[in-house]
Formats: structure tokens, sequence, C-alpha cells
């Protein structure tokens, strides 16, 4: 089939990805019948969403150079054959948060790197949602941050906004971005 020609790097195959507008709706309107074809080709495949999509877009000349190789997940795999991720454990927490990635996987219910997770990183207390920019409130004694609502307009980025802008530039930058695109 002509559309395998332009493949897409094995680190790209994954389910989870930001699609932009312009290219969901090349894929709903289908001005060529890529779209249409590739989705015939991937109807019987058992993870259909881990290539339809990069087979498209690797295909489609308008889109191919408009790739990012990152899904932003930390995921430490078994080593080899790379097919099924570790349970992370508070043992991996500085990893992922060296790796600057927004989101994580895979984690046992209930573990206690989660805990970690939501008290160290995010800020959130027990039975509490994580505190926005607009959350005012003093954290004494286990109290709601979020119990004083400030300005909802202003934003107070954390460590965690600086860890991925560093990402993102470093997955923009010239020695990243062009090489980790459809090839």
């Amino acid at each position: 089939m002509d559309f395998l020609r332009g493949k897409c790097q094995q680190s790209t195959r994954s389910a989870w990805m930001a699609l932009s507008r312009p290219f969901i709706d090349f894929c709903i309107w289908g001005w060529d019948n890529l779209p249409r074809t590739v989705l015939v080709y991937y109807a019987n495949f058992l993870s259909s969403p881990e290539g339809y999509f990069h087979t498209v877009i690797c295909n489609a000349r308008e889109f191919r150079n408009t790739t990012v190789n990152s899904d932003l997940h930390f995921i430490s795999w078994d080593n080899p054959p790379k097919q099924h991720p570790h349970y992370l454990t508070p043992d991996d927490t500085s990893k992922m948060v060296d790796s600057n990635a927004p989101f994580a996987r895979k984690f046992h219910r209930d573990d206690p790197v989660l805990d970690k997770i939501d008290s160290e990183l995010l800020f959130r207390g027990q039975g509490m949602l994580v505190p926005g920019g607009w959350c005012i409130g003093n954290r004494e004694n286990g109290t709601d941050p979020c119990s004083v609502v400030g300005n909802i307009t202003v934003l107070r980025p954390t460590a965690g906004v600086k860890r991925l802008e560093n990402l993102i530039s470093s997955l923009l930058s010239t020695e990243n971005f062009r090489p980790g695109q459809c090839k």
C-alpha cells in the first residue's frame, strides 16, 4: 500500500497524543481519501489507536512536518523488549520529576507514590482538590487553601510549569524537533 511508505519512528507509536484542529478536520472531512483508506486498513488491528493517526499524519504532505515525537508520559519499561511498563513506586519519583513529563504511568491502585505526587508535586491535601492559582488561603492545620478565593484571572505558576516549559523547549529544539518527525 502506498500510504505505508512514510512511517513514524517507533517511539511515536503511542495511543496518547494531542491532535490539532486542522488535522482533525482533515481526518473528518478528508479532502483526499487518505484518512478513510487508512481507517479501513486499521479496522481489524488490535491496537489501532497506536497507529492510525500516526500513519495518516506521516503520509499527509501538509501535516507530515508538524509532528512532535513525545506523548508527554514518563514510563519505566521492561528491558527488553519494552512492551510492558513497570509499576512506578516512590523510588521512581525523582526520575519522574527529572523527566519533566506532565504524565506518568503505570501505578498500582492506592500506591504511596500517588500520595507523594499529590502532596509534593501538586500540593493537594488529603480529600482536597489540587489548588489553583486563585486559592489564597493558608494550609495551617490541614486547612483547604481554596476555602479563600482570590482573583481567578491571576496565575501563579509552580515549579511544575517550569519543568513543562523545559520539556516543550527541548522537544521543539533544533536537535530534537526535525529528527524526531516522520521518516
